[in-house]
């Protein structure tokens, strides 16, 4: 599953979790982690943990003994997000692309993925990897950015960074939310065998304490930042404070208050 936007690595999930993670992924983790009902003596994959921000939200909502797997592509958002929790709670970590599952047929009671399917290249075996390693009956639940135009920050940033190339501006924003189209998802999750299937808007008022911190985590808490590195690093403080300013002047400058939506999609395994 190689694929460059996926390349969370060096200081980015330091800055992902520190800067994004209160503000844009939360509100989506305690949503996600509701609609997981799991037996006690159950079992739970969970595929691109990132830096541990769902998981720690079904740790805490599933009964102790039920087992979360916990895996990502990149070991350097998994090893940040290991050092969030207590050896004693319940998780095996383990390095997995969502292609090629390394675990059994029939496996897990619920597999779930939080903003991770949009930067699989190939979606259609990463559906079929989450029908093959459910048990039947078993639920697969994964959220999807809507279209960038309905997610405030995330589209001020990416036109912001836009007005410092007048070629070929970086991509990496148009990637997150280049997979929201309803009809589109569940053709994906009936090709793979789904039945059952839910594409459900959410939506969320992102709540940041300032426009400062969260244009840090726009250029510095995803690989946009590599691609700023490699085309004009001298300007990346530049750019970094204009995308603080036209946040301020949008949205507020402290506290920031800005609209966030979501696909939160469900089916089963029959």
């Amino acid at each position: 599953m190689a694929n460059e936007h996926a390349a969370f690595v060096g200081s980015i999930p330091e800055n992902y979790d520190r800067y994004l993670g209160p503000v844009l992924f939360e509100p989506f983790a305690r949503d996600l982690a509701a609609r997981l009902n799991v037996p006690e003596d159950g079992s739970l994959l969970e595929i691109a943990c990132g830096t541990g921000i769902v998981t720690r939200r079904l740790r805490d909502s599933l009964p102790p003994t039920v087992k979360i797997v916990a895996t990502d592509l990149n070991e350097a958002m998994m090893d940040y997000a290991r050092q969030k929790f207590r050896a004693d709670e319940n998780i095996e970590w383990k390095q997995a692309d969502a292609t090629e599952l390394p675990f059994d047929d029939g496996t897990f009671d619920a597999v779930v993925c939080q903003f991770g399917l949009m930067f699989v290249p190939n979606k259609a075996k990463a559906a079929e990897e989450a029908f093959r390693v459910l048990k039947p009956g078993g639920k697969f639940v994964f959220t999807v950015w809507d279209a960038i135009e309905l997610n405030d920050l995330a589209h001020t940033a990416h036109t912001t960074v836009a007005k410092y190339f007048d070629n070929d501006p970086p991509d990496f924003y148009q990637v997150p939310f280049s997979f929201h189209d309803p009809e589109a998802i569940e053709t994906l999750l009936r090709s793979a065998g789904f039945n059952e299937i839910q594409v459900t808007p959410v939506a969320f008022t992102s709540n940041a304490s300032s426009a400062r911190e969260v244009a840090r985590g726009l250029v510095h808490g995803n690989p946009i930042i590599a691609a700023l590195r490699e085309r004009c690093e001298e300007r990346i403080p530049e750019i970094e404070a204009e995308v603080a300013s036209v946040v301020a002047a949008k949205y507020g400058a402290n506290p920031v208050r800005a609209k966030m939506r979501a696909l939160v999609c469900s089916a089963v395994r029959q």
